[in-house]
């Protein structure tokens, strides 16, 4: 299938082969008949790919600082390669699609194959998307004019924001697109409707929807314009629906408000604005957010977990449903705004447009439908050839390219000589990108195709965390070689299921598993521990964590989905403890601090103490609680009047070491590349998995137990 990706480091668009997505649990296969593109997003976007860096920086300060803070912690080479990473990917353009449900996930109630339906899907041919943001279209809505439903939603949260009531006089600053669907939700409410801009054009059309409108493009004083709209009291409320950096929408509203009246912001507007002006009269202001109640909520969009509509009478998908019914009743109409309908295969055309042309509105994408359905993997590049009978050469597929696949992972095992033939994704855009740029032979959204391809024989797992231990035991089951990122599996029941089947495997082949835990493989570390066991002393071992905060709606937070951050990343330093000491753990505790923030969530800051079967103790201070400018992870071991310091994976420092040589890096080393080195070898070269399972196991096993959970 084809797809419209843009790239936001050149700002390039490409109409590109993607696979057809699987459907999920909770989601809609549709096929897509219309979609409509969104000017001034798509047009912002446009803009800030084709900026220079200077220019991209200067957009976003917040981003330069956070740049600036990753130089200061890990080093120049490895932010800038992680930026470029950024970068370089592509972006799926579009969120307001019209089209028919060709497959039903699991879990899914009240659609069905056939169902014409809208949803925030992107600029594609097939798109997979959560039901909550999809909805049925009418029979008596086209899908031209129901591909402005998200569009239109937007507007309609503005204006349940802004609480209009029947007789009240709205002011709406800006008379785009989305202005001039604002104004029509308006009238429908019963208000009397002033709008403003700056296109004669625009004013022109709103005029014809009955909208008292003005163009201001030559000095005519809107705050005057809206005082004699309001027979002299001031409008009720002001929507601004303006895309503007400029400050005066922002300072004009509250003067053309009366006492008491209410500004609510639904487009992009200078945010300078005098206290004074709301002050006196009392003025409330608002942002509207997106399409309404469960935007960006992970439950409600990704579960599938709908509000009671007892206590959230309006959500995102019952926002749908309401401007598809005023479509239906003729209350809101579309045809008006659209510019041109364009077919899909001319998107380059469109985007001309989007670029250049300041006189259109509506930009509808109208699709042929002529598209395999079943091809789920697409040809990137060439496969290497390669003789399978001389010596066991690793075959690779992966499934996941997220940040951490693409810009760390995978280079890693190509450098280390392996060949990459397929990339899974769930949605095809990543592995595609990904894929391409590391010289996979095949992307696909399917990962039982690299579980049933004879040539693969080793399986590099790269998703979600909740996901991890599903796909080892696929891919041990099916007789491939393991690499998994950390960690292993999120539950004691799992752990059990995976042990079963690596036991399994290993009575009729010698398959290798393999969990990521790198920095044990760090040059750092290597050296560190090699001091160590020619002391041949029990150690006492300080691990320092400043993880630093990420949002409690974090995948990453969730336990289904990342365990928690003990188990998705606490692991790292358990098993650095493991190897340092290179002795059983024989007990694990665990002390949390309370935060009320973190309510119904992991702890993430927390100290884990350990101790070994040789007397050697370890304590892991995971904190997320702390300063950036403070190192991430620091590691302090002492042993026989010794200590050695591991700061950052960047310097290691000897105290009181006889011929102990410190060491700096010039960037930071965290042991992915050897890790992965290190694991290719040992399937090729027959040799001993570089950790052991038994290792694997105990780490793991202690992880879950440092992360409180109980066996099942």
């Amino acid at each position: 299938m084809r797809q419209i990706l843009q790239s936001l480091k050149s700002g390039q668009i490409e109409l590109a082969e993607l696979p057809v997505p699987k459907v999920r649990p909770g989601t809609l296969l549709i096929k897509t008949s219309r979609s409509l593109i969104s000017l001034g997003t798509e047009r912002m976007l446009l803009n800030f790919g084709k900026a220079g860096w200077v220019d991209k920086a200067r957009q976003q300060p917040d981003k330069v600082k956070q740049v600036l803070q990753k130089v200061k912690t890990d080093g120049l080479m490895p932010t800038v390669n992680a930026v470029f990473n950024k970068l370089e990917q592509p972006l799926a353009l579009g969120y307001s699609n019209a089209g028919v449900v060709i497959e039903v996930g699991s879990g899914v109630f009240g659609f069905k194959t056939g169902d014409r339906v809208v949803s925030n899907g992107n600029h594609a041919e097939v798109v997979c998307i959560p039901a909550n943001l999809c909805a049925r279209i009418p029979d008596g809505v086209d899908d031209t004019g129901a591909s402005f439903t998200v569009v239109s939603s937007i507007a309609l949260e503005g204006v349940r924001l802004i609480n209009p009531t029947l007789g009240e006089s709205i002011a709406v600053i800006g008379l785009g697109l989305i202005g001039l669907l604002t104004c029509q939700i308006l009238q429908a409410n019963g208000c009397r409707v002033i709008g403003f801009d700056f296109d004669r054009q625009k004013v022109e059309l709103a005029r014809e929807y009955g909208v008292s409108a003005f163009d201001i493009s030559h000095g005519n004083s809107p705050v005057e314009l809206a005082m004699n709209f309001s027979r002299g009291h001031g409008v009720d409320g002001v929507l601004i629906t303006a895309a503007t950096t400029s400050n005066d929408p922002a300072q004009q509203a509250p003067q053309m408000c009366r006492k008491r009246g209410r500004v609510v912001l639904v487009g992009v507007s200078g945010l300078n604005l005098s206290r004074d002006d709301f002050y006196k009269k009392e003025i409330s202001f608002q942002v509207s957010c997106s399409y309404g109640p469960g935007r960006y909520a992970s439950e409600y969009e990704e579960k599938g977990l709908d509000y009671p509509i007892g206590y959230v009478r309006w959500t995102e998908q019952r926002n749908f449903e309401a401007v598809l019914d005023l479509m239906a009743a003729g209350k809101l109409r579309t045809k008006e705004l659209v510019s041109r309908e364009i077919p899909f295969q001319e998107a380059q055309q469109a985007y001309e447009m989007v670029a250049e042309a300041r006189d259109i509105l509506g930009l509808i994408l109208a699709y042929d439908g002529k598209v395999d359905l079943t091809a789920r993997s697409v040809a990137l590049n060439d496969m290497p050839h390669f003789n399978p009978r001389a010596g066991e050469k690793v075959v690779v597929g992966v499934i996941g390219a997220g940040n951490y696949a693409g810009g760390m992972l995978i280079p890693a095992f190509a450098r280390a000589g392996a060949l990459l033939k397929t990339i899974a994704s769930a949605g095809g855009v990543s592995g595609s990108h990904v894929g391409s740029k590391q010289g996979f032979a095949i992307s696909t959204t399917d990962s039982s195709r690299i579980f049933n391809d004879p040539e693969i024989n080793t399986v590099v797992i790269a998703t979600r965390h909740g996901s991890h231990a599903r796909f080892v035991i696929d891919a041990l089951n099916s007789g491939r070689h393991v690499f998994v990122e950390k960690p292993l599996c999120l539950s004691f029941s799992e752990l059990e299921e995976v042990k079963n089947a690596y036991l399994q495997a290993n009575r009729s082949k010698g398959t290798h598993l393999m969990v990521g835990f790198n920095r044990r493989f760090s040059p750092l570390s290597v050296l560190a521990a090699e001091k160590l066991r020619s002391g041949n002393s029990p150690c006492s071992i300080v691990i320092t964590v400043n993880a630093g905060v990420i949002p409690a709606d974090h995948w990453a937070q969730d336990f289904a989905s990342g365990g928690g951050r003990i188990i998705g990343e606490g692991c790292h330093f358990i098993d650095l403890i493991r190897f340092f000491a290179d002795s059983q753990i024989e007990s694990i505790q665990t002390v949390s601090m309370n935060n009320p923030l973190s309510q119904g969530k992991a702890p993430d800051t927390v100290t884990i103490s350990l101790t070994c079967k040789d007397g050697s103790i370890g304590t892991v201070h995971y904190f997320a609680n702390g300063s950036k400018d403070f190192a991430k992870e620091r590691i302090e071991i002492f042993s026989g009047g010794r200590i050695l310091q591991i700061d950052n994976f960047k310097n290691l420092n000897f105290f009181g070491w006889p011929g102990g040589k410190n060491q700096a890096l010039w960037a930071q080393d965290k042991g992915q590349e050897p890790c992965a080195t290190a694991f290719v070898r040992a399937i090729e070269h027959g040799l001993e998995t570089p950790v052991s399972f038994e290792e694997l196991y105990e780490v793991s096993l202690n992880t879950l137990q440092a992360a409180g959970l109980t066996i099942d």
